[in-house]
């Protein structure tokens, strides 16, 4: 075929993702679908966890883990040549329908080539674009290419139907994901107080905030000589992370398995997080927590003049609160950040308890698992288009 993949028997769905968030989101929808409609068979782009699921990957997804405008700049001859790669391989795979998860610069562009050879298929995008927050106009630019979307947040359908789009709630995959048992919990345990650094999944990100987290460290070892650090980080940028890690006042556990990463989000007292869905991992483990976030200033201050809300953390958007303490651009600083952790380890997750509560209630917590939810969706939506 001439795009690394081989034509599946059975129903093929072609998806996309191309970050770990969206990673978890696809091997869940497949999982879904695969219970609903036995016959189907996947292709297209994802990584470990969608490839565990039957994904064949036309490309690592790792090459599409990148996040800001700068960043994007001297990877965009070959970006675009992965975008009109994939496009091809849509085509050549006759799919039944064109699933794209998340990373919208990718996915979208890519859908733009697909429809405009096969203005029938169906395109389904996976995660609204949060036009709530910044650039209103991407949900009419997104209705020209995408026919149907599956919406994290509960209040999202409205702005993506009056774009053009249909568009279904299916809950937050945050709400379904396992929680670590009592003697997992137990094997975390220590003498002194667990802190959870978290800074991020992409290379750029880790970059800027690890630097900043070790200095925080220093400063919480002065009050807290036995505390203990866990960092779970995935494989893209395992590597990196223990070079830039090497040097912290307390010497962190890098955490790749995923068993232990469960048992340290449910057994740590206070994270360190960037900004992103890690809030709502924590938020379903009641780990109190404090945003940090740093990107180059270009790209900081784009989008802040886009901007339509004062906050980026999810579990304060959810809950409609400001619990959660935020840390960004110029306030990513150890001096700012770290009195806070100090005050959640000596006074626990006060106000944020409730409005972590609320977050995981709205999400969907208790009901159908989100992954099955969006596997009926899709088939929904394909019955109702004669598929």
């Amino acid at each position: 075929m001439g795009a690394g993949l081989t034509r599946a028997p059975g129903r093929v769905v072609f998806l996309i993702a191309g970050e770990p968030s969206g990673d978890r989101l696809g091997a869940a929808l497949m999982a879904g679908l695969k219970s609903l409609s036995p016959e189907v068979r996947f292709v297209g782009v994802g990584g470990p966890l969608m490839q565990a699921e039957g994904m064949e990957s036309l490309f690592p997804m790792e090459e599409l883990s990148i996040m800001g405008l700068v960043e994007v700049l001297p990877k965009y001859l070959h970006l675009k040549r992965r975008i009109a790669q994939t496009a091809e391989a849509v085509g050549a795979l006759r799919a039944e329908a064109l699933i794209t998860i998340d990373s919208p610069d990718f996915c979208l562009r890519v859908a733009a080539l697909v429809k405009a050879a096969r203005p029938d298929l169906p395109v389904i995008h996976y995660v609204a674009p949060s036009v709530w927050a910044w650039r209103p106009g991407r949900a009419a630019k997104m209705a020209r290419v995408v026919d149907h979307v599956l919406a994290l947040l509960p209040f999202e359908p409205p702005y993506m139907q009056a774009a053009g789009m249909t568009c279904d709630f299916v809950g937050h995959p945050v709400v379904a994901e396992p929680v670590a048992r009592a003697e997992e919990r137990a094997a975390m345990a220590g003498e002194g107080p667990l802190i959870l650094a978290l800074p991020g999944s992409r290379r750029g990100e880790v970059t800027r905030l690890a630097p900043v987290l070790g200095q925080v460290m220093g400063r919480i070892k002065a009050v807290h000589p036995t505390a203990r650090v866990a960092l779970p980080t995935v494989r893209g940028v395992a590597a990196l992370v223990r070079d830039l890690v090497k040097d912290w006042p307390i010497a962190p556990e890098i955490i790749e398995d995923a068993g232990r990463k469960r048992a340290a989000f449910a057994a740590a007292d206070v994270a360190i997080a960037a900004s992103g869905t890690v809030s709502l991992e924590l938020a379903a483990n009641a780990c109190p927590m404090v945003i940090a976030y740093d990107m180059n200033p270009i790209t900081l201050w784009l989008m802040r003049r886009a901007a339509l809300i004062d906050t980026v953390t999810l579990v304060n958007l959810v809950s409609e609160t400001r619990a959660v303490p935020e840390f960004i651009g110029p306030r990513c600083r150890a001096d700012l950040i770290a009195p806070e952790v100090l005050r959640l380890l000596a006074e626990g997750a006060g106000a944020q308890a409730e409005a972590m509560r609320v977050t995981m209630a709205r999400l969907g917590r208790g009901g159908e698992p989100p992954g099955l939810r969006a596997a009926r969706s899709v088939l929904t939506f394909l019955a109702s288009r004669g598929q």
